[in-house]
């Protein structure tokens, strides 16, 4: 990325938006009594990295500055830095090719996402720590403050809260090291998304982009000075696309807005923020494929293309689902796991004294609703369906067509809902103070208050054809019985209503003290408590028309009027200590060790589940470079107790369990630069991770998670007369995993090759094309956790990565 777009700063087009925060923040900075100096991260004296191939400056060099996983915000260079953190700029974001916020996590070796789901709803996984899904252990943060404090609920993970777009600047990735200290205390993976804010001179650009599956998506950015020590930026982006699978109607549709508003002057920096995003996604599950050798050999289901199917239509895009006796509520698949989002945040530094305060807010507002289709078990044929009634039936067509062949492949879905409107406060405020030379000491402490309300409707399950684009299908039997009413085989397995109210308090003291110009020490405490508090309303299973031949709503799950107070309080201690020992100019080794925790969260304490996950993480790395090659080599090892499973079963049972696991691996980033402007970059993991004390599982590879991944990059880089010239491809290894506990659902390795291309024209023009999965690989991201078991009768459920696609863009920058 060029200098002059990573020095663009901010403004606010949204004043109604952003009066909350700027209230809040200069209220905070104008304290009576105050004697303020500014120590802003973007002030502090950094020596310029190390130059790429192609000649900017690189965010996977050791004089790169990260703020994330300090104590005080104001930046160290990576060399320093004694823990695991990725950092890549807007640019480097966009030559990997992601799909979404989730897929743009490829690029960090030790994380795993699963990212086929479309462009929200990904499962992510971070160095073998145990989960059934979701995001657990990944906390996404826009300017240092989490987006949502737990990082994940049922049907919400914390990168479905936040949208890419050109108003960021850079994305940070800290893995383990003092995470467990500081804001909520994430021991996984924490993800720091860095705004662009406001400079002295103006800046801004326009990107228009289309692409394949009828692409269309345009992003403005803006920024410049209001006056002196006034700054402000604005920018978003519009979006609208068919899919990368055919739906029949938008998979993604929707965009966002942001502003920023920065006051600078002699003592400090305060910085407000706003953005409401407004964004519809199509949401993917698993589908049948033909399966051989247990998995290890897939291709299409008959009349259902792998790459670029989906059951997904106008069939039953908008459906109408019982939810009580007389009451019904209308739903949209286009829907899908969108958001409709409200952030506002401020960050503040400055001076009292000898103390440095720093503190960052964030109010999260919104809605973030699921509704898709969930498959469950293999199709079969028309004919062996309606034997299993044992009676003769007649099948048609909902939506006409008249009678379905017998030989015809049928499946049943169901169509859940899950609606949740969130509200989540936080704020991280920070002291710190020169003790003596080269030791800085910090007190902290975090607050969050938050909240989430739940309306689910599991279940819904329609007979419908297996194939693309699927048709819902009625079923009458010949005694009279009446198997669906509109396709609908049966209504809500599983009902709730849930009010949740969270509130957490942490108090942590950190110590960093550069011995000398060798050595680093740095370390940490933090004691927090959480009170969670709740209602979930009991349910009954009754017959809604009370016609047991109406087999479609014989055993409908509805929530009543009476319910149950969930009631917790829980506290726990956790620490870090780690050194980093310069070894010479080019190359330092780091150790860390941290003990961290995980409290139970809404859903966990719903089930039943409420001990509180101990983590134990152990680390050792190298880091090495100059301006020929970097290079970055991590082992790390972790310890679970208490780790929690839980899933919805195809037949509505909710199957829950405890056990422990262990993990271990070694992680790589490097890059060599060897002649010209020829670049190879190379980033990957080894992983070994098992449960313990598991039930039956205990030795079991832990699911979804494979054993070994890396990315290759080649790229190259020309000077011309009218600009420069860069091209990239990048080779992708991903290593078996299992889909369940049981390791009996194989998901088989798979490669993936993606290419790009950018020209830069002049001082203002850049042009980018890039290609994803240009090889159409067939490659699972997920099988069927609700169907206990390997691939039966020749068909595998599993969620394949979509097919080959392109992306072409044209920017002009001033």
């Amino acid at each position: 990325m060029s200098g002059e777009n990573t020095m663009q700063r901010a403004s606010s087009k949204q004043a109604r938006l952003i009066r909350y925060a700027l209230s809040a923040a200069i209220a905070a900075a104008l304290a009576p009594g105050a004697v303020l100096a500014q120590e802003s991260a973007a002030q502090q004296p950094a020596a310029p990295a190390a130059a790429t191939a192609d000649g900017k400056e690189s965010a996977t060099t050791l004089d790169a500055i990260v703020v994330s996983g300090t104590a005080r915000f104001k930046g160290l260079r990576k060399r320093d830095a004694s823990f695991s953190i990725t950092t890549a700029s807007l640019e480097q974001i966009q030559e990997a090719v992601p799909l979404s916020t989730a897929d743009a996590l490829k690029v960090v070796p030790g994380v795993w996402a699963e990212s086929a789901g479309g462009s929200t709803g990904a499962n992510i996984f971070v160095r073998g720590m145990p989960s059934e899904g979701d995001a657990p252990f990944v906390t996404v943060q826009m300017d240092g403050a989490p987006l949502y404090p737990p990082p994940t609920l049922s049907f919400l993970e914390n990168s479905t809260l936040f949208r890419m777009d050109d108003t960021v600047e850079r994305m940070e990735v800290l893995r383990g090291g003092p995470s467990p200290i500081f804001s909520n205390g994430q021991p996984g993976a924490t993800v720091n998304f860095i705004q662009k804010k406001g400079g002295e001179e103006p800046a801004g650009s326009v990107r228009i982009g289309l692409g394949s599956d009828n692409f269309r998506r345009v992003d403005l950015f803006n920024s410049g000075k209001l006056g002196e020590g006034w700054y402000y930026s604005v920018g978003g982006f519009y979006r609208v696309t068919d899919g990368v699978r055919d739906t029949q109607f938008p998979a993604d549709k929707g965009g966002q807005l942001s502003a920023t508003l920065t006051h600078s002057w002699d003592s400090g920096e305060v910085t407000v923020y706003a953005r409401h995003t407004n964004d519809k996604n199509a949401f993917f599950t698993p589908i049948p494929l033909l399966s051989r050798n247990n998995g290890s050999s897939l291709s299409s289901f008959p009349g259902l293309d792998a790459q670029t199917g989906t059951l997904l239509g106008n069939d039953f895009r908008h459906v109408d689902i019982p939810t009580g006796p007389g009451t019904r509520i209308r739903r949209d698949l286009a829907e899908g796991r969108g958001i409709n989002l409200d952030v506002f945040g401020a960050s503040m530094d400055f001076y009292v004294g000898d103390w440095t305060i720093s503190d960052r807010i964030n109010y999260v507002s919104g809605s973030a609703p699921t509704n898709g289709l969930f498959t469950g078990a293999s199709p079969r044929r028309m004919a062996d369906y309606i034997a299993g009634f044992g009676s003769a039936g007649t099948a048609t067509y909902v939506n006409g067509g008249g009678a379905v062949d017998p030989n015809q492949q049928v499946l049943t879905a169901g169509f859940w809902v899950v609606d949740k409107e969130l509200e989540s406060f936080t704020n991280d405020l920070r002291f710190s103070r020169d003790l003596f030379e080269g030791n800085t000491f910090t007190a902290g402490v975090y607050y969050a208050r938050y909240s989430s309300k739940d309306t689910w409707y599991l279940g819904n399950n329609m007979l419908l054809t297996a194939q693309n684009n699927a048709r819902r299908i009625d079923l009458r039997l010949a005694d009279g019985r009446q198997v669906t009413r509109d396709g609908f085989v049966g209504t809500s397995f599983f009902s709730l209503r849930g009010d949740y109210d969270g509130q957490n308090t942490a108090v942590f003291l950190a110590d960093e003290w550069q011995i000398n110009e060798r050595l680093r020490l740095d370390g940490g405490v933090r004691y927090e408590w959480q009170q969670v508090d709740g209602t979930v309303h009991d349910t009954a299973t009754v017959d809604l028309d009370g016609n047991p031949n109406t087999l479609y709503d014989n055993a409908t799950s509805i929530s009543l009027p009476t319910s149950r107070r969930i009631d917790q309080n829980d506290h726990h201690f956790s620490w870090t200590l780690g050194l980093n020992y310069k070894l010479n100019d080019t190359s330092s080794v780091f150790a860390r060790a941290n003990s961290g925790y995980k409290l139970p969260a809404f859903d966990n304490l719903r089930d039943g589940n409420t001990k509180t996950q101990e983590i134990d993480q152990y680390e050792l790395g190298f880091k090495s470079g100059n301006n020929v090659y970097d290079l970055y080599l991590t082992a790390f090892y972790n310890k679970f107790t208490n780790s929690p499973f839980q899933a919805f079963l195809d037949d509505g049972t909710n199957f829950t369990t405890v056990g422990d696991s262990r993990a271990y691996g070694v992680e790589v980033e490097g890059a060599v630069r060897p002649i010209g402007g020829l670049e190879l970059t190379l980033t990957g993991i080894w992983l070994d991770a098992q449960y313990e004390n598991y039930r039956e599982f205990t030795g079991n590879q832990v699911m979804r998670q494979p054993k070994q991944q890396f990315r290759f990059t080649p790229s190259y880089y020309w000077t011309l007369p009218f600009g420069d010239l860069k091209i990239f491809a990048t080779y992708s290894r991903i290593g078996d995993r299992y889909a369940d506990l049981a390791n009996t659902q194989k998901l088989p390795s798979y490669d993936t090759l993606d290419i790009g291309a950018n020209l830069h024209v002049g001082e203002n023009w850049e042009f980018a094309f890039t290609g994803s999965n240009v090889t159409n690989e067939l490659g699972l991201t997920e099988g069927n956790v609700r169907v206990p078991g390997a691939a039966t009768g020749g068909v595998f459920m599993g969620r394949p990565i979509a097919g080959r696609s392109y992306l072409f863009s044209a920017a002009y920058r001033w």
